[in-house]
């Protein structure tokens, strides 16, 4: 039985009694263990973790050098006077052989009947190997670590996605897969910032809880300073204070940061997440696109085979040059129209035709969006850049300087979802503010994401801010495309969802109720 059983079904509290059961079993063999010396020590000295003992393995048979390794116990088997267990560290498993003679009939038995499957042990032994040529120490003495009360769940029946998602830490003990998967995380954003550093960006910070949200089109997070008596607002993005530092002379900065948005969760999506921005004076967006080449081929030369990586089945080269698309290039080949030269009522018309949820205070930026998204964007398996889009899209973008009414940006595409989005920034304070008085417009008709006016970063560019090349990359989802993960929640170590046991949501169905204890946020035409 799993540990989390308590939580489901009707016999609940049967099963809540089963639990408390094994625990107080488990206490039962903890007081005993205590007898022959401390159950929690301070610390324990290892002298090889799982990986050194394999690279060194040779040596060590040859030399009978002892070694002490600690783990977690994931089996027993015994035969008779002997037992052989798997001892689990961070870095993989080992296995360990304990034998009645060498520990003695008290060690032994202490062993072989009181230690449970999760404890946390630590042994001192030599190597050996079996017949089978299994690495193997054989233990001469042990101690006691952790008792783990409550049991593992049974790895392959119990261990169902959500509780891998509310219950990381069980995920992570169980499997070593999961572990190398944030171990890569994080290599991949040490890689991240060295290349950066390497192209002469300063990392920088910025804070995290603002008196005005901007820098991109969505519903903040609202919280309150009691000591400065004021409301603030977790970050939505970096940019407008990272191109503050554009205008002090601060010639090129990024930022590897948490930003907060509170919107629909799905499977790219999550309210917390990590961003990289960047931001360089007297670039444009086409030096920006030329960044991105180099960092995604450094990036699949480091992470991948070649050059390219294995995503959802598809063989994806991350070799430069990569392609470019037209943004409205791609809606016209898609749906057969020129949606810039519609008017709202004719493009509204025209998305929910085409199964957008057309509803109030949706302006003709999302419109477009949505109708993109829902088009364009799951066919971009190769790296493509989506180039020159509609100025409504685009608040904080410069003007295109030869197509009127679109802005320079791109965005990057990679196996159907976006990794990267990148302007020849605006630095006109003049047209900022037009921009800024459009978006609160849009914030009047009913637009929760509509961009606010800040007057203090307007103030800013009063003072001159050169030409800028602009770009933010999705770290989360740099980390899925490189993990071969599909969800983002599978490469954040504690991702947001829904607190267990929540009634039923009024007005939708069953099945979008199950969706959301996972953690998806329903859509609005998910109601009965």
């Amino acid at each position: 039985m799993s540990a989390h059983d308590s939580r489901d079904g009707a016999d609940g509290g049967a099963q809540t009694q089963g639990l408390d059961a094994i625990v107080q079993g488990r206490l039962d063999k903890l007081a005993r263990l205590a007898e022959r010396g401390p159950t929690y020590p301070h610390r324990f000295d290892r002298s090889h973790r799982s990986h050194e003992i394999r690279a060194q393995a040779a040596d060590l048979l040859a030399a009978g050098t002892r070694v002490r390794y600690a783990g977690r116990l994931l089996a027993k088997r015994g035969m008779g006077k002997t037992m052989f267990a798997p001892l689990d560290d961070e870095w993989g498993r080992l296995q360990v052989y304990f034998k009645r003679d060498d520990l003695g009939d008290a060690d032994f038995e202490a062993a072989q009947k009181h230690l449970d499957i999760g404890d946390l042990i630590g042994v001192e032994g030599y190597l050996f190997e079996t017949r089978t040529g299994e690495l193997t120490i054989h233990v001469e003495s042990f101690e006691l670590l952790a008792k783990a009360l409550r049991p593992l769940p049974e790895k392959y029946h119990d261990m169902s996605v959500e509780l891998k998602s509310r219950r990381r830490y069980l995920d992570l003990a169980m499997n070593l897969e999961t572990r190398q998967r944030f171990r890569l995380r994080s290599a991949l954003i040490r890689e991240l910032r060295a290349f950066m550093d390497a192209e002469g960006f300063l990392e920088v910070e910025t804070p995290a809880l603002q008196p005005l949200y901007g820098g991109a089109t969505a519903r903040p997070f609202v919280t309150r300073h009691n000591a400065l008596d004021m409301e603030l607002y977790l970050r939505i993005a970096d940019e407008l204070y990272l191109k503050r530092c554009i205008v002090g002379g601060l010639d090129r900065v990024y930022e590897l940061a948490k930003d907060f948005r509170n919107e629909g969760m799905d499977r790219t999506h999550n309210p917390e997440f990590t961003m990289l921005e960047a931001y360089a004076a007297y670039w444009d967006y086409h030096d920006m696109l030329d960044l991105t080449e180099r960092l995604l081929r450094t990036l699949g030369e480091r992470f991948g085979a070649g050059g390219t990586i294995t995503y959802g089945g598809h063989e994806v080269d991350l070799t430069p040059p990569f392609r470019r698309l037209r943004f409205l290039d791609a809606l016209r080949e898609k749906t057969g129209l020129d949606l810039a030269s519609l008017d709202d009522a004719a493009l509204a018309a025209a998305a929910a035709a085409r199964g957008v949820a057309v509803r109030a205070g949706l302006g003709r930026d999302k419109l477009l969006d949505e109708l993109f998204s829902l088009l364009v964007e799951p066919e971009l398996i190769q790296p493509t850049f989506v180039l020159d889009h509609p100025r409504e899209l685009s608040p904080l973008a410069k003007d295109h300087r030869a197509e009127p009414g679109l802005v320079e940006r791109f965005e990057l595409f990679v196996c159907g979802f976006e990794l990267a989005n990148s302007f020849s920034e605006l630095n006109d304070p003049r047209e900022q503010r037009r921009r800024f008085e459009a978006q609160a417009a849009l914030a009047a008709a009913g637009d929760e994401e509509a961009q606010q006016l800040d007057e203090w970063f307007l103030e800013a560019l009063e003072h001159g801010m050169p030409p800028t090349g602009g770009i933010g990359y999705g770290v989360d989802r740099l980390v899925m495309l490189f993990t071969g993960c599909h969800s983002i929640r599978d490469v954040l170590l504690f991702p947001a969802m829904r607190p267990e046991g929540r009634q039923q949501r009024p007005g939708f169905s069953a099945e979008w109720q199950q969706k959301a204890d996972r953690g998806d946020e329903p859509p609005p035409q998910a109601k009965e």
